[in-house]
């Protein structure tokens, strides 16, 4: 399906459906169309923190409901279509935005670990299309956006089964699109986001089996500018769009040069994602239980900014340089 020119919708009055609503993108997302007008329909697994959220929305003047959601659970997430048609007659927008994460050496990743991440990651997204299409078929219309990542393109060590998942993610849009595409469903669009590092909580909630506490990758890039990316589809829907030009730069180097990106990357996750210094020990995070309190939106990951993007910079220009040379002298 060609997004080029295509139409969406009006984002104010909108009904949107936001899973992973109670931090993070997902939070700062939910904020961003209450402010525009668009009632939200908020899912998480922390109810107390939905209800924060829910408040936030409608201090901004906009319509909000709770739905506490295991979106590992199929049947809940059907639920939460179903509430959103009960409160407010129809459903317009979906956006799969809950998701975990892990660091650990590959063989020592506990496979349950490895298991639930892809379960939430990628089953998760699969569970809430299934529903926001079903109704989105009905009514001809809808947008479902996928929360994918930079790392959906771009792959890093250690995060196997979150980079695993980002990909599928990306391949399920891909797969959607076709797919609506032969039915000549040209009301109904399905998007993708690929964010570069975010700064949200997810990095403190992460299962961690390095020993090492994990970190944001720098340059970090605010949530809010997640959310004015997924708000911008809505109104004008496009296949994808990447996030923080320092993604865009990672994803143009390992298009140029594959085998140097991996190798340049490899050391700079082992460098900056894991601390050399603070030490951190074995837990599985948020995989199994949420992280109690009221949620946030950011996790506080700003300093490094600067420093990060000159040294990105600079090995962005020597990849491209590297590789328009290797491209000369064949």
């Amino acid at each position: 399906m060609s997004y080029e020119g295509a139409i969406g919708m009006r984002v104010k009055d909108a009904v949107v459906v936001i899973t992973g609503a109670s931090s993070g993108i997902g939070r700062a997302t939910a904020l961003l169309f209450a402010r525009k007008g668009a009632a939200v329909v908020l899912a998480a697994r922390r109810e107390e923190a939905l209800q924060q959220v829910a408040a936030e929305c409608e201090k901004h003047g906009a319509r909000a409901i709770a739905v506490p959601t295991d979106v590992t659970n199929a049947a809940a997430v059907e639920a939460l279509g179903r509430a959103a048609i009960r409160h407010f007659g129809r459903l317009d927008v979906w956006v799969n935005s809950a998701a975990v994460t892990g660091v650990a050496p590959f063989l020592e990743m506990p496979l349950e670990d490895f298991r639930r991440i892809l379960d939430v990651n990628i089953m998760g997204y699969v569970h809430g299309a299934r529903t926001a299409l079903t109704y989105f078929r009905s009514q001809g219309t809808g947008v479902l956006i996928n929360v994918s990542s930079v790392l959906g393109v771009v792959p890093q060590p250690y995060g196997h089964a979150y980079t695993m998942s980002k990909h599928a993610v990306r391949a399920l849009s891909a797969s959607l699109r076709q797919e609506l595409h032969l039915s000549e469903a040209r009301g109904i669009h399905v998007c993708t986001v690929l964010p570069a590092t975010i700064d949200t909580p997810i990095y403190q909630h992460a299962a961690n089996y390095t020993g090492r506490q994990v970190r944001a990758i720098p340059p970090v890039y605010s949530p809010e500018r997640v959310a004015h990316a997924i708000v911008d589809l809505v109104r004008t829907p496009r296949r994808e769009v990447v996030v923080g030009p320092g993604g865009r730069g990672l994803m143009l180097q390992s298009h140029l040069a594959p085998a140097l990106t991996e190798r340049l990357l490899a050391r700079q996750v082992d460098r900056t994602h894991l601390s050399r210094k603070k030490p951190a020990d074995a837990t599985s995070g948020n995989l199994y239980e949420p992280t109690p309190g009221l949620g946030s939106v950011h996790g506080g990951w700003h300093g490094r900014r600067r420093t990060a993007t000159r040294r990105l910079a600079t090995a962005a220009a020597l990849i491209t340089a590297i590789a328009v040379l290797r491209r000369v002298r064949r």
